[in-house]
């Protein structure tokens, strides 16, 4: 009996799955530690020394402005992050990890390191470059219906 061709939806219900599954792996290492998704998204993205920008940070961590203002505020508060003036535009404001905040971002890192399944090197890089590929399409294919 011939194999039923795959529809959209099984794409779409493997790829939520995927995510929810991972996520719920990821929050109960996360968890240990005391932080969560968002605030760890956040660290890593600040953990290359550049400072970014509010609005990059929000998007970074799929976090609207106001929940990642108020996100941030709490991170500045433990003392792992600050917010200076962005000296290329005074408008801008960028946020940095403090050194504490680098400290605590590579003992979570290693927790999720080894808290988390690994496929193997091949198939994690087979798997990056497939989700690599289809965000790319799908982007392209919103900025051209978009514009």
């Amino acid at each position: 009996m011939p194999t039923p061709p795959r529809q959209p939806q099984d794409l779409m219900q493997l790829l939520t799955r995927a995510e929810r599954l991972a996520a719920r792996r990821l929050r109960s290492v996360l968890d240990g530690g005391g932080c969560s998704i968002e605030a760890w998204r956040v660290l890593s993205l600040l953990s290359d020394g550049e400072g970014h920008a509010m609005t990059a940070v929000a998007e970074a961590a799929f976090l609207p402005p106001a929940t990642l203002t108020k996100l941030v505020d709490h991170l500045v508060d433990q003392n792992l992050v600050y917010r200076r003036v962005d000296p290329l535009d005074r408008r801008r404001i960028l946020a940095h990890l403090t050194p504490r905040g680098e400290a605590y971002r590579r003992r979570i890192s290693r927790e999720v390191r080894a808290g988390m399944p690994v496929l193997g090197e091949s198939d994690d890089d087979l798997l990056r470059g497939l989700l690599e590929r289809l965000v790319g399409t799908l982007e392209q294919t919103a900025a051209e219906t978009a514009g």
